[in-house]
């Protein structure tokens, strides 16, 4: 979609925000220990680029991403550190992969076969590196017995020409739960899979936001740092957080044209809201088209430090509010920051919305411009 840089609706970046969470988390590990910074899916949303330049800046040595296009961006982009795929690759572009030095995630045993066959004779390219995905109880992909996970390193380590056995990792589902049982079994075949390997990689990792936050013990040598480094708590408001986290993303516009209803007019489609008196209606440029969905019907915006809600439908580009004043066009609108002595989190527009914070800022479209706010690295 066409970014709309000449409309009054954008997000903004603050780029210090996530500079001090990821140097706050940088700061906590063991010196052994390595971060990545997870900028997939367009780094949740806050701009891919700009937020891997910021993360390495504040210690992040390398990154992860969901697919090979998003780990291409970075290479042109001149970010030269250790790239891993989280997701599964098809094999057909595993020497675009070596060729640029970018790792890819194995999480099965034909794909190992197959790729080695796509890869023979390539002696122009380095070999490829490679994480195995050991399946602990998440239930998506990866090696799910021990049996098989050593194999496949084993094969790997046969193939020195091709591949690098560089990693190792799972994913725990429940992290950011109180409840630890399933955690704890997860942990537990995780190490038992660990055993068996022929040779420990140079990345052995566990540690999402959530496990490196409550669970600091199991850092190992890595943690893959996603939510938590752009401000957002992985529980949502389960757990507090062992230090503040500082919010990157503000969401704002203005009012386009404001009018006076009386009562008994409608608004929006289907007519669904009727106003009971005299009101100020006020119009502003969002919609669903942006991320801004229908289900936000009813949540409130910030003007002039004044909750106003959505009334009517969210249109496709457009919303209507409700204002306790005629206030002028031009004003101000806030739908994620603060305003005043008020503020509105995502976290409190993912609650209205029934969702979590991450569909909200994943969800909101790239035409919504970002500004980027400075940072200082001192």
């Amino acid at each position: 979609m066409q970014t709309s840089y000449l409309r009054p609706t954008y997000l903004e970046i603050d780029q210090q925000a996530i500079y001090d969470n990821v140097h706050h988390e940088r700061e906590r590990l063991p010196q052994s220990s390595q971060l990545f910074a997870v900028v997939k899916a367009d780094a949740y949303g806050h701009g891919l680029v700009p937020v891997a330049r910021v993360c390495r800046a504040a210690g992040a040595s390398g990154f992860c991403v969901a697919t090979l296009d998003e780990a291409l961006v970075l290479r042109e982009a001149q970010i030269v550190e250790p790239i891993l795929v989280l997701g599964v690759t098809s094999v057909t572009t595993a020497a675009i992969a070596a060729s640029q030095h970018i790792s890819l995630t194995v999480a099965d045993r034909d794909w190992l076969a197959a790729a080695a066959q796509t890869l023979a004779g390539k002696n122009n390219l380095p070999p490829l590196a490679l994480h195995l995905a050991a399946d602990t109880g998440m239930g998506r992909i990866g090696f799910t017995e021990p049996a098989e996970l050593q194999k496949a390193a084993a094969f790997v380590l046969d193939h020195p020409e091709t591949f690098v056995f560089e990693g190792v990792f799972t994913h725990f589902a429940t992290a950011d739960q109180t409840d630890l049982t399933h955690f704890q079994q997860q942990q537990a075949k995780f190490k038992q899979m660990l055993a068996v390997l022929p040779e420990k990689p140079r990345y052995i990792h566990c540690a999402n936001s959530a496990t490196s936050l409550w669970h600091a013990e199991l850092a190992m040598n890595m943690i893959r740092f996603g939510i938590a480094l752009y401000g957002l708590n992985p529980s949502g408001t389960v757990i507090p957080a062992p230090y503040p986290l500082k919010p990157a993303l503000a969401l704002y516009s203005e009012l386009v044209f404001v009018k006076e209803i009386h009562a008994g007019d409608t608004v929006g489609y289907g007519a669904t809201y009727t106003a009971p008196a005299t009101e100020w209606l006020g119009t502003i440029p969002i919609g669903y088209a942006d991320g801004w969905l229908r289900r936000m019907s009813g949540m409130a915006v910030l003007i002039e430090g004044q909750r106003c809600p959505i009334v009517g439908r969210v249109c496709m580009d457009q919303i209507m509010v409700k204002m306790p004043a005629k206030f002028p066009v031009g004003s101000k609108v806030t739908l994620i920051g603060r305003d005043g002595a008020d503020e509105i989190t995502i976290q409190e527009v993912a609650t209205y919305a029934q969702t979590i914070h991450y569909e909200i800022a994943c969800g909101l479209d790239n035409r919504l411009p970002r500004h980027y706010l400075p940072f200082d690295p001192d």
